[in-house]
């Protein structure tokens, strides 16, 4: 057994973890929590990652706990920290997928509920009650998102006051609820793919308004913020076989009759620029995850083999690809939040889901070129005998499933082409033409 010490590397800023390669133990030790940095050249971590490297978690509870800790700074795409924001994401995924894929919804949800507050679209409640403000949430509260459509019983949300007595003041409250006065909806159904919902305390749900519902268009996805801790609420514990994520099963939940809160319009949640933004968010922590499966390889090069060198330096291009793109767009969404043309993410060519559509697909590129080098470097010792990048790697491979391959290929090619169509018709556009080559985004 060979016991090294790996330094970090200058690229990324990360330390490195066991690896095999193929029959050859190599046991390094790892600092643990190495930041990684989107910049070219070493930097010194933001407060966001510096905080994530202080409380690195280990489980889901620290994970979840972090996540407080990191949603207490009010952390948003587009707030000029979202570098930082991403940076902070991606470290905690190169320590530990499951944590971060805790982490990453709870963060997203606190951003949507800061950018529901400062646009005014705070459904049913006095304004002084708005989503995320200090009256309507208790600041140790863990959120979730759920957003998935579809199934055999898709959530649905009608108006009506609660029967219960939950979701108005002075209602009853467990520890942690976010409270909902105003909660004039009720949503019943099934919601699919519910991460934690067992263990968080509220979440943002995506429902369909009722046709019945008086002035509301039928059909239209809205937001909701509920309590998962009402008794309407019953979550399917037997679904989840996963073997990657094991930790954050993510099964149904089944609505009866649950009060509800309305955050924003019908529309308003997929309409909104942080929607495209929080997607990038995901693909920073498929970064990071990509991170630490390169580490293993890292660490198994020092032991010179021309085969891993070669899969080693293959790695370092995806990953330097991936790197770029995620600075990039931090900079293009914080750049969009202060520009006049910030609702709709920047404008032109970088629109903001055409620029998280080729993000997410750039980094997932890279992560299953990554997991395909790594594999053929290090062969099946690191799967069968090092638990952490064994479980690294059914992480990964199951996290990036959350692009949908060449499905969301298509959807960014019918934005290109929605988007070659509305330059055409701009008027401010010169040398306009019938020929569509001349309005191609490159």
């Amino acid at each position: 057994m060979i016991e090294t010490l790996v330094p970090a590397s200058e690229s990324t800023g990360v330390a490195h973890s066991a690896g095999v390669a193929h029959g050859r133990s190599i046991r390094t030790k790892p600092t643990v929590g190495a930041p990684i940095t989107l910049s070219p050249a070493p930097t010194r971590p933001g407060p966001l990652t510096r905080l994530a490297l202080h409380w690195m978690p280990d489980d889901v509870s620290q994970a979840l706990a972090l996540g407080v800790r990191l949603g207490g700074q009010h952390p948003s795409p587009g707030d000029g920290g979202t570098r930082d924001l991403w940076e902070a994401l991606a470290t905690v995924a190169a320590h530990d997928l499951g944590a971060a894929r805790a982490i990453e919804p709870h963060l997203d949800a606190i951003a949507i509920l800061a950018q529901a507050a400062r646009v005014g679209v705070d459904g049913d409640a006095p304004r002084t009650t708005a989503p995320g403000s200090a009256r309507s949430r208790n600041p140790d509260t863990t959120w979730g998102v759920y957003a998935s459509e579809g199934g055999d019983a898709p959530l649905t949300a009608t108006e009506g006051p609660d029967p219960h007595g939950f979701g108005s003041a002075g209602g009853r409250w467990l520890l942690g609820s976010p409270r909902l006065p105003g909660a004039n909806w009720r949503l019943s159904g099934t919601k699919q793919w519910c991460s934690l919902a067992d263990r968080l305390h509220g979440a943002l749900v995506t429902a369909a308004v009722s046709p019945l519902s008086a002035g509301a268009p039928g059909g239209i996805p809205q937001l909701f913020s509920v309590d998962l801790n009402h008794p309407g609420i019953i979550v399917d514990d037997t679904a989840w076989v996963a073997r990657g994520l094991t930790e954050i099963p993510s099964g149904p939940v089944h609505f009866d009759d649950v009060p509800a809160r309305a955050v924003g319009a019908p529309g308003w949640y997929l309409s909104r620029p942080g929607f495209a933004w929080g997607g990038i968010g995901v693909a920073a922590c498929w970064f990071g995850g990509a991170v630490g499966v390169a580490r293993t390889v890292f660490a198994a090069a020092e032991h010179p083999n021309p085969f891993v060198l070669a899969h080693l330096g293959a790695i370092d291009e995806l990953l330097q690809s991936a790197r770029r793109a995620l600075l990039e767009a931090a900079t293009l969404v914080d750049l969009a939040s202060t520009a006049s043309g910030a609702a709709s993410g920047g404008g032109g060519a970088h629109d903001g889901a055409i620029l998280a559509q080729r993000v997410r697909a750039t980094v997932v590129r890279a992560c299953e070129g990554i997991l395909h080098h790594a594999a053929h470097a290090l062969g099946p010792g690191p799967l069968a005998q090092d638990e952490r990048h064994a479980k690294r790697v059914a992480d990964l491979h199951l996290y990036i499933r959350q692009h949908h391959a060449e499905r969301d290929q298509a959807s960014l090619g019918a934005a290109l082409l929605k988007a070659s169509d509305a330059r055409a018709g701009d008027p401010r556009t010169f040398g306009a033409s019938i020929d569509a080559r001349k309005n191609a985004p490159w």
